[in-house]
């Protein structure tokens, strides 16, 4: 939160900012530690920033200083949550939401990720992985939206229509394996480096841009709303969300699905902003007809989650059966690649989940190579959302005494454990969606809301 240099030594070079879709770089900020260089290259694989020229006029930057828009960069903000000066930052969006809700003639809606409320707590002093969701939710209708929403509600959506996907490729001998689209680092990770699987990559929207088109369409009808006039904000642990949000295949009839989307730490400047006390609040429960969601759709915010949730419906729907033990602990844990095997009726599924862009290379260079699997679950987070490049930064100390990924994950199956519904299929919500205007997973009108399309992008721009 430094805007400014008091104290300008002969060495400060003035030089241009790179604003992105989704990050910001303030080389005048930056002390070349290379923590940036280290994530991205070694963690992440990705390799579009290193240390360039020499002695005093060494900087950190792309090929050819190339704007991160115009080289493979994929959003994921790994290099945010490592730097200790701030040189690296999110886009900002909050002045956009801002005038959004002051704005009378919108209807402001907003949406919230599971990983969010397993960390905002942080910024407000609270421990790593304080769970705290009323409160957010308090704060969220203090701010002035219209409308709170739950984004695990759309979670449970999407496992209908992917888990519907994947069994019609196991039953009708689609491309296997399907692989999992809800990251947008990963999504645009494989355009670049494995663009012949983009087959592979379910069809699916993420939830929040299945959410968006949800809400400016069967929402925007049951309310009586002009669907011109919803302004749907996303809160996210993501910065490649801002990414996703502003691709041109993310809308419908003309509309966009999502109008803007801000980080967890954005959200907390706002509160600030506000002069809020957070940890003083009392809880609030999620807006209907959207409040409530199973907690299948809770544990989309750790590595794992999603591939448990999917297969807690697949395998009741392949078996014929609601089967009692459905907590898949196998495709659990921080192992940065992790292999299962399940039974669901007469079929046996092969499963793998990989968290961490350097391990889903390791991975997909697996499958290239002839691997077997059904079922692939990837995150571009080292952990999975929880650990996503918008969650509150943590200091380099506290990241050596604690996995803060662990912490936060306890909070999501906190809330997991604590719903009287644990599987997608059972949420009457998304019952009550089909019933009254999707028809059924896959159906033609839900494939125009919910389902998209990717794109051969080249390795080096």
């Amino acid at each position: 939160n430094v805007h400014e240099v008091r104290f300008e030594g002969d060495d400060n070079k003035k030089l241009p900012l790179d604003i992105g879709a989704s990050i910001v770089r303030d080389p005048n900020k930056c002390v070349l530690c290379r923590r940036c260089v280290s994530v991205c290259k070694n963690i992440q694989t990705v390799g579009v920033i290193d240390a360039v020229n020499r002695g005093f006029n060494t900087i950190i930057a792309s090929p050819f200083n190339m704007p991160l828009s115009q080289t493979p960069c994929v959003n994921c903000g790994q290099c945010i949550n490592v730097c200790p000066v701030g040189a690296l930052k999110e886009k900002d969006d909050t002045d956009r939401v801002w005038e959004a809700i002051y704005d009378e003639s919108k209807h402001v809606v907003v949406q919230t990720a599971p990983a969010v409320r397993a960390a905002l707590g942080e910024d407000f002093l609270m421990p790593i992985g304080t769970p705290v969701t009323g409160k957010m939710v308090t704060a969220l209708k203090m701010l002035g939206f219209d409308a709170v929403f739950d984004t695990d509600t759309a979670a449970d959506l999407t496992i209908m229509e992917e888990g519907n996907e994947l069994i019609d490729r196991i039953r009708g001998g689609g491309k296997l394996p399907l692989i999992t689209s809800c990251s947008p680092g990963w999504i645009k990770f494989c355009e670049h480096n494995y663009p012949d699987m983009l087959d592979n990559l379910s069809t699916c929207k993420s939830p929040h841009q299945m959410f968006g088109a949800i809400l400016k369409s069967y929402y925007a009808e049951k309310n009586g709303i002009d669907p011109e006039s919803i302004f749907v904000v996303s809160v996210m642990p993501c910065t490649a969300k801002k990414f996703e949000a502003a691709r041109p295949e993310m809308e419908v009839s003309g509309l966009r699905d999502v109008d803007a989307v801000i980080t967890t730490r954005e959200l907390s400047g706002m509160i600030y902003d506000m002069g809020i006390d957070f940890p003083a609040l009392h809880d609030s429960s999620f807006d209907n007809p959207f409040g409530a969601a199973t907690g299948a759709g809770h544990i989309f915010g750790v590595t794992g989650g999603v591939m448990e949730a999917a297969l807690r419906t697949v395998v009741d729907i392949l078996s014929g059966t609601s089967t009692d033990s459905f907590e898949y602990t196998t495709v659990r844990g921080l192992e940065g690649i992790r292999i299962a095997k399940v039974k669901a009726g007469n079929v046996e599924l092969r499963a793998a989940v990989a968290h961490g862009l350097g391990n889903a290379r390791k991975l997909m260079d697996a499958v290239r190579a002839g691997e077997k699997f059904d079922f692939v679950e990837i995150m571009a987070c080292p952990g999975g959302c929880v650990n996503g490049g918008g969650q509150p930064i943590v200091c380099a100390r506290d990241r050596m005494d604690k996995d803060v990924r662990a912490e936060r994950a306890k909070a999501i199956y906190q809330e997991d454990k604590s719903l009287p519904l644990r599987k997608s299929h059972d949420n009457p919500y998304i019952k009550k969606l089909y019933d009254e205007y999707l028809g059924e997973p896959g159906a033609h009108k839900a494939h125009e809301l919910l389902h998209t399309h990717y794109i051969k992008r080249e390795k080096f721009l």
